[in-house]
């Protein structure tokens, strides 16, 4: 698949059309979807976040604006380098300002490959060049049509988009399969300890000795009463006991070390923050932007928790959620969770996530500031015998293990593709290597 690269202006072969301004006034319940940045989050759909706009307006005005499927979108307000592929769902939506759209201008760029020219280093470092090498908050068409591009032949950019698209493939399928393991976990348990749907399914005799049901292996029947009884809560199943979250979790405080300590960082133990926090299908967070030593752990509040502890934000960005896939530490925005008695490193994550959903509630939809020891006295759950969260554990811990063996396969995957992209898009490593090197670790 040989043929010569060569160097060419991006205006030339890239069609590049930046969002028209829309205001806030213009926003609509329902319509035509206004892409938003939140929707060039990897892995989600461009429509996640989105606005609406009247589609009269949209046929007046900004028609010439709508998404084809494989648009490739970027970002460009507040920072640059967010990009996502249109999907089905995109098609007909208007991006905002502060997003470009981007499509082949001809046959000599095919659009595939137009993603992981904007991901590689060669885009990058033009785009910091012409936007004078700060923060760029600006940057837009008139810096695009100062760039260039190096284009190999239309046959070795599609094998180029092949090989890479074939890792994100992976990496989304693997998502997609933990989104689908985490809502069935939390169905789970909702389903146990918010609906009582096996008290229920006694009581109502949907459930029988020797019987399985949904969710409710006929092992089960013994662990779960029959009848429910008021509490100041409602109703909860006989036997259960109200209790603070308190009383069912250890809280773990975090800390920082000092930065302007050299040797508290840069070490081999993670440190969690909130910018960690794993796409929530993910559940697990296996690595941390930053790190330290042992000095840093020694030297400050900062605590070691194990694998499996819950992490939960309580201020600032409050109530984002992680399960320590190996052992780390955080810093003092944030809280351990570990469960008391016979409370699983799993139950203990799902209340959590119970936990923020009843606060969001409290709230009335308004963002809660902050999470203190004090909430957790606040807040009352019912607490299950020992056998049934024992049960429970062992019902889904298989679920939160396939979870985190697919986030750190994709932790893997990401990494290849991130080695390969910049020397296939230079042309430093050709795509017969780049198959045979796949091809040898079974990709």
């Amino acid at each position: 698949m040989g043929g010569e690269w060569r160097e060419v202006p991006f205006s030339n072969v890239i069609d590049f059309q930046e969002g028209p301004g829309i205001l806030a006034k213009d926003f609509r319940d329902e319509g035509v979807p206004l892409v938003r940045l939140s929707g060039l989050d990897r892995g989600s759909s461009v429509l996640a976040g989105c606005n609406y706009l009247d589609p009269e307006m949209v046929a007046r005005k900004w028609s010439h604006f709508a998404l084809a499927k494989g648009d490739i979108l970027l970002s460009t307000s507040a920072s640059l380098g967010r990009i996502a592929v249109v999907g089905d769902d995109g098609v007909g939506a208007i991006p905002y300002t502060g997003i470009i759209r981007m499509r082949p201008r001809d046959a000599s760029i095919v659009a595939p490959f137009i993603r992981y020219l904007l991901e590689g280093p060669d885009f990058q470092q033009q785009a910091e060049v012409v936007g004078a090498g700060s923060v760029i908050r600006h940057f837009g068409p008139t810096h695009l049509r100062q760039m260039t591009v190096r284009l190999p032949p239309p046959d070795e950019q599609r094998a180029i988009a092949h090989i890479l698209g074939t890792l994100d493939d992976k990496i989304e399928l693997n998502r997609k399969q933990n989104e689908t393991l985490e809502a069935m976990a939390r169905a789970l348990f909702r389903a146990w300890f918010v609906d009582f749907e096996p008290v229920r399914a006694k009581l109502e005799g949907r459930w029988q000795r020797g019987q399985s049901l949904p969710g409710l292996p006929a092992h089960l029947y013994d662990l779960f009463p029959d009848r429910l009884v008021e509490s100041e809560l409602g109703e909860i199943p006989e036997g259960w006991e109200m209790q603070p979250l308190s009383e069912v979790l250890t809280i773990i405080g975090g800390g920082t070390p000092k930065t302007s300590v050299k040797e508290y960082w840069d070490g081999d133990i993670p440190w969690f923050s909130v910018v960690d926090t794993p796409a929530a299908s993910d559940v697990f967070v296996v690595s941390t932007e930053k790190t330290i030593t042992s000095q840093g752990l020694a030297g400050s509040s900062a605590r070691l928790i194990p694998k499996g502890t819950t992490i939960i934000s309580a201020r600032g960005t409050v109530g984002n959620l992680a399960i320590a896939g190996r052992e780390m530490t955080f810093n003092q925005s944030c809280y351990g969770l570990r469960g008391t008695g016979y409370a699983g490193d799993y139950f203990v994550y799902l209340t959590a996530q119970r936990m923020i959903d009843q606060l969001k509630s409290m709230a009335h939809g308004s963002v809660f500031s902050t999470i203190t020891r004090q909430t957790f006295e606040a807040i009352q759950r019912p607490v299950p015998q020992p056998a049934v969260l024992t049960a429970f554990e062992g019902l889904v811990a298989a679920w939160f293990e396939a979870i985190l063996a697919n986030v750190e396969q994709s932790r893997t995957l990401a990494t290849l593709r991130d080695t390969l992209l910049p020397k296939l898009i230079s042309g430093e490593v050709r795509v017969k290597d780049a198959e045979r090197f796949l091809e040898e670790r079974g990709l």
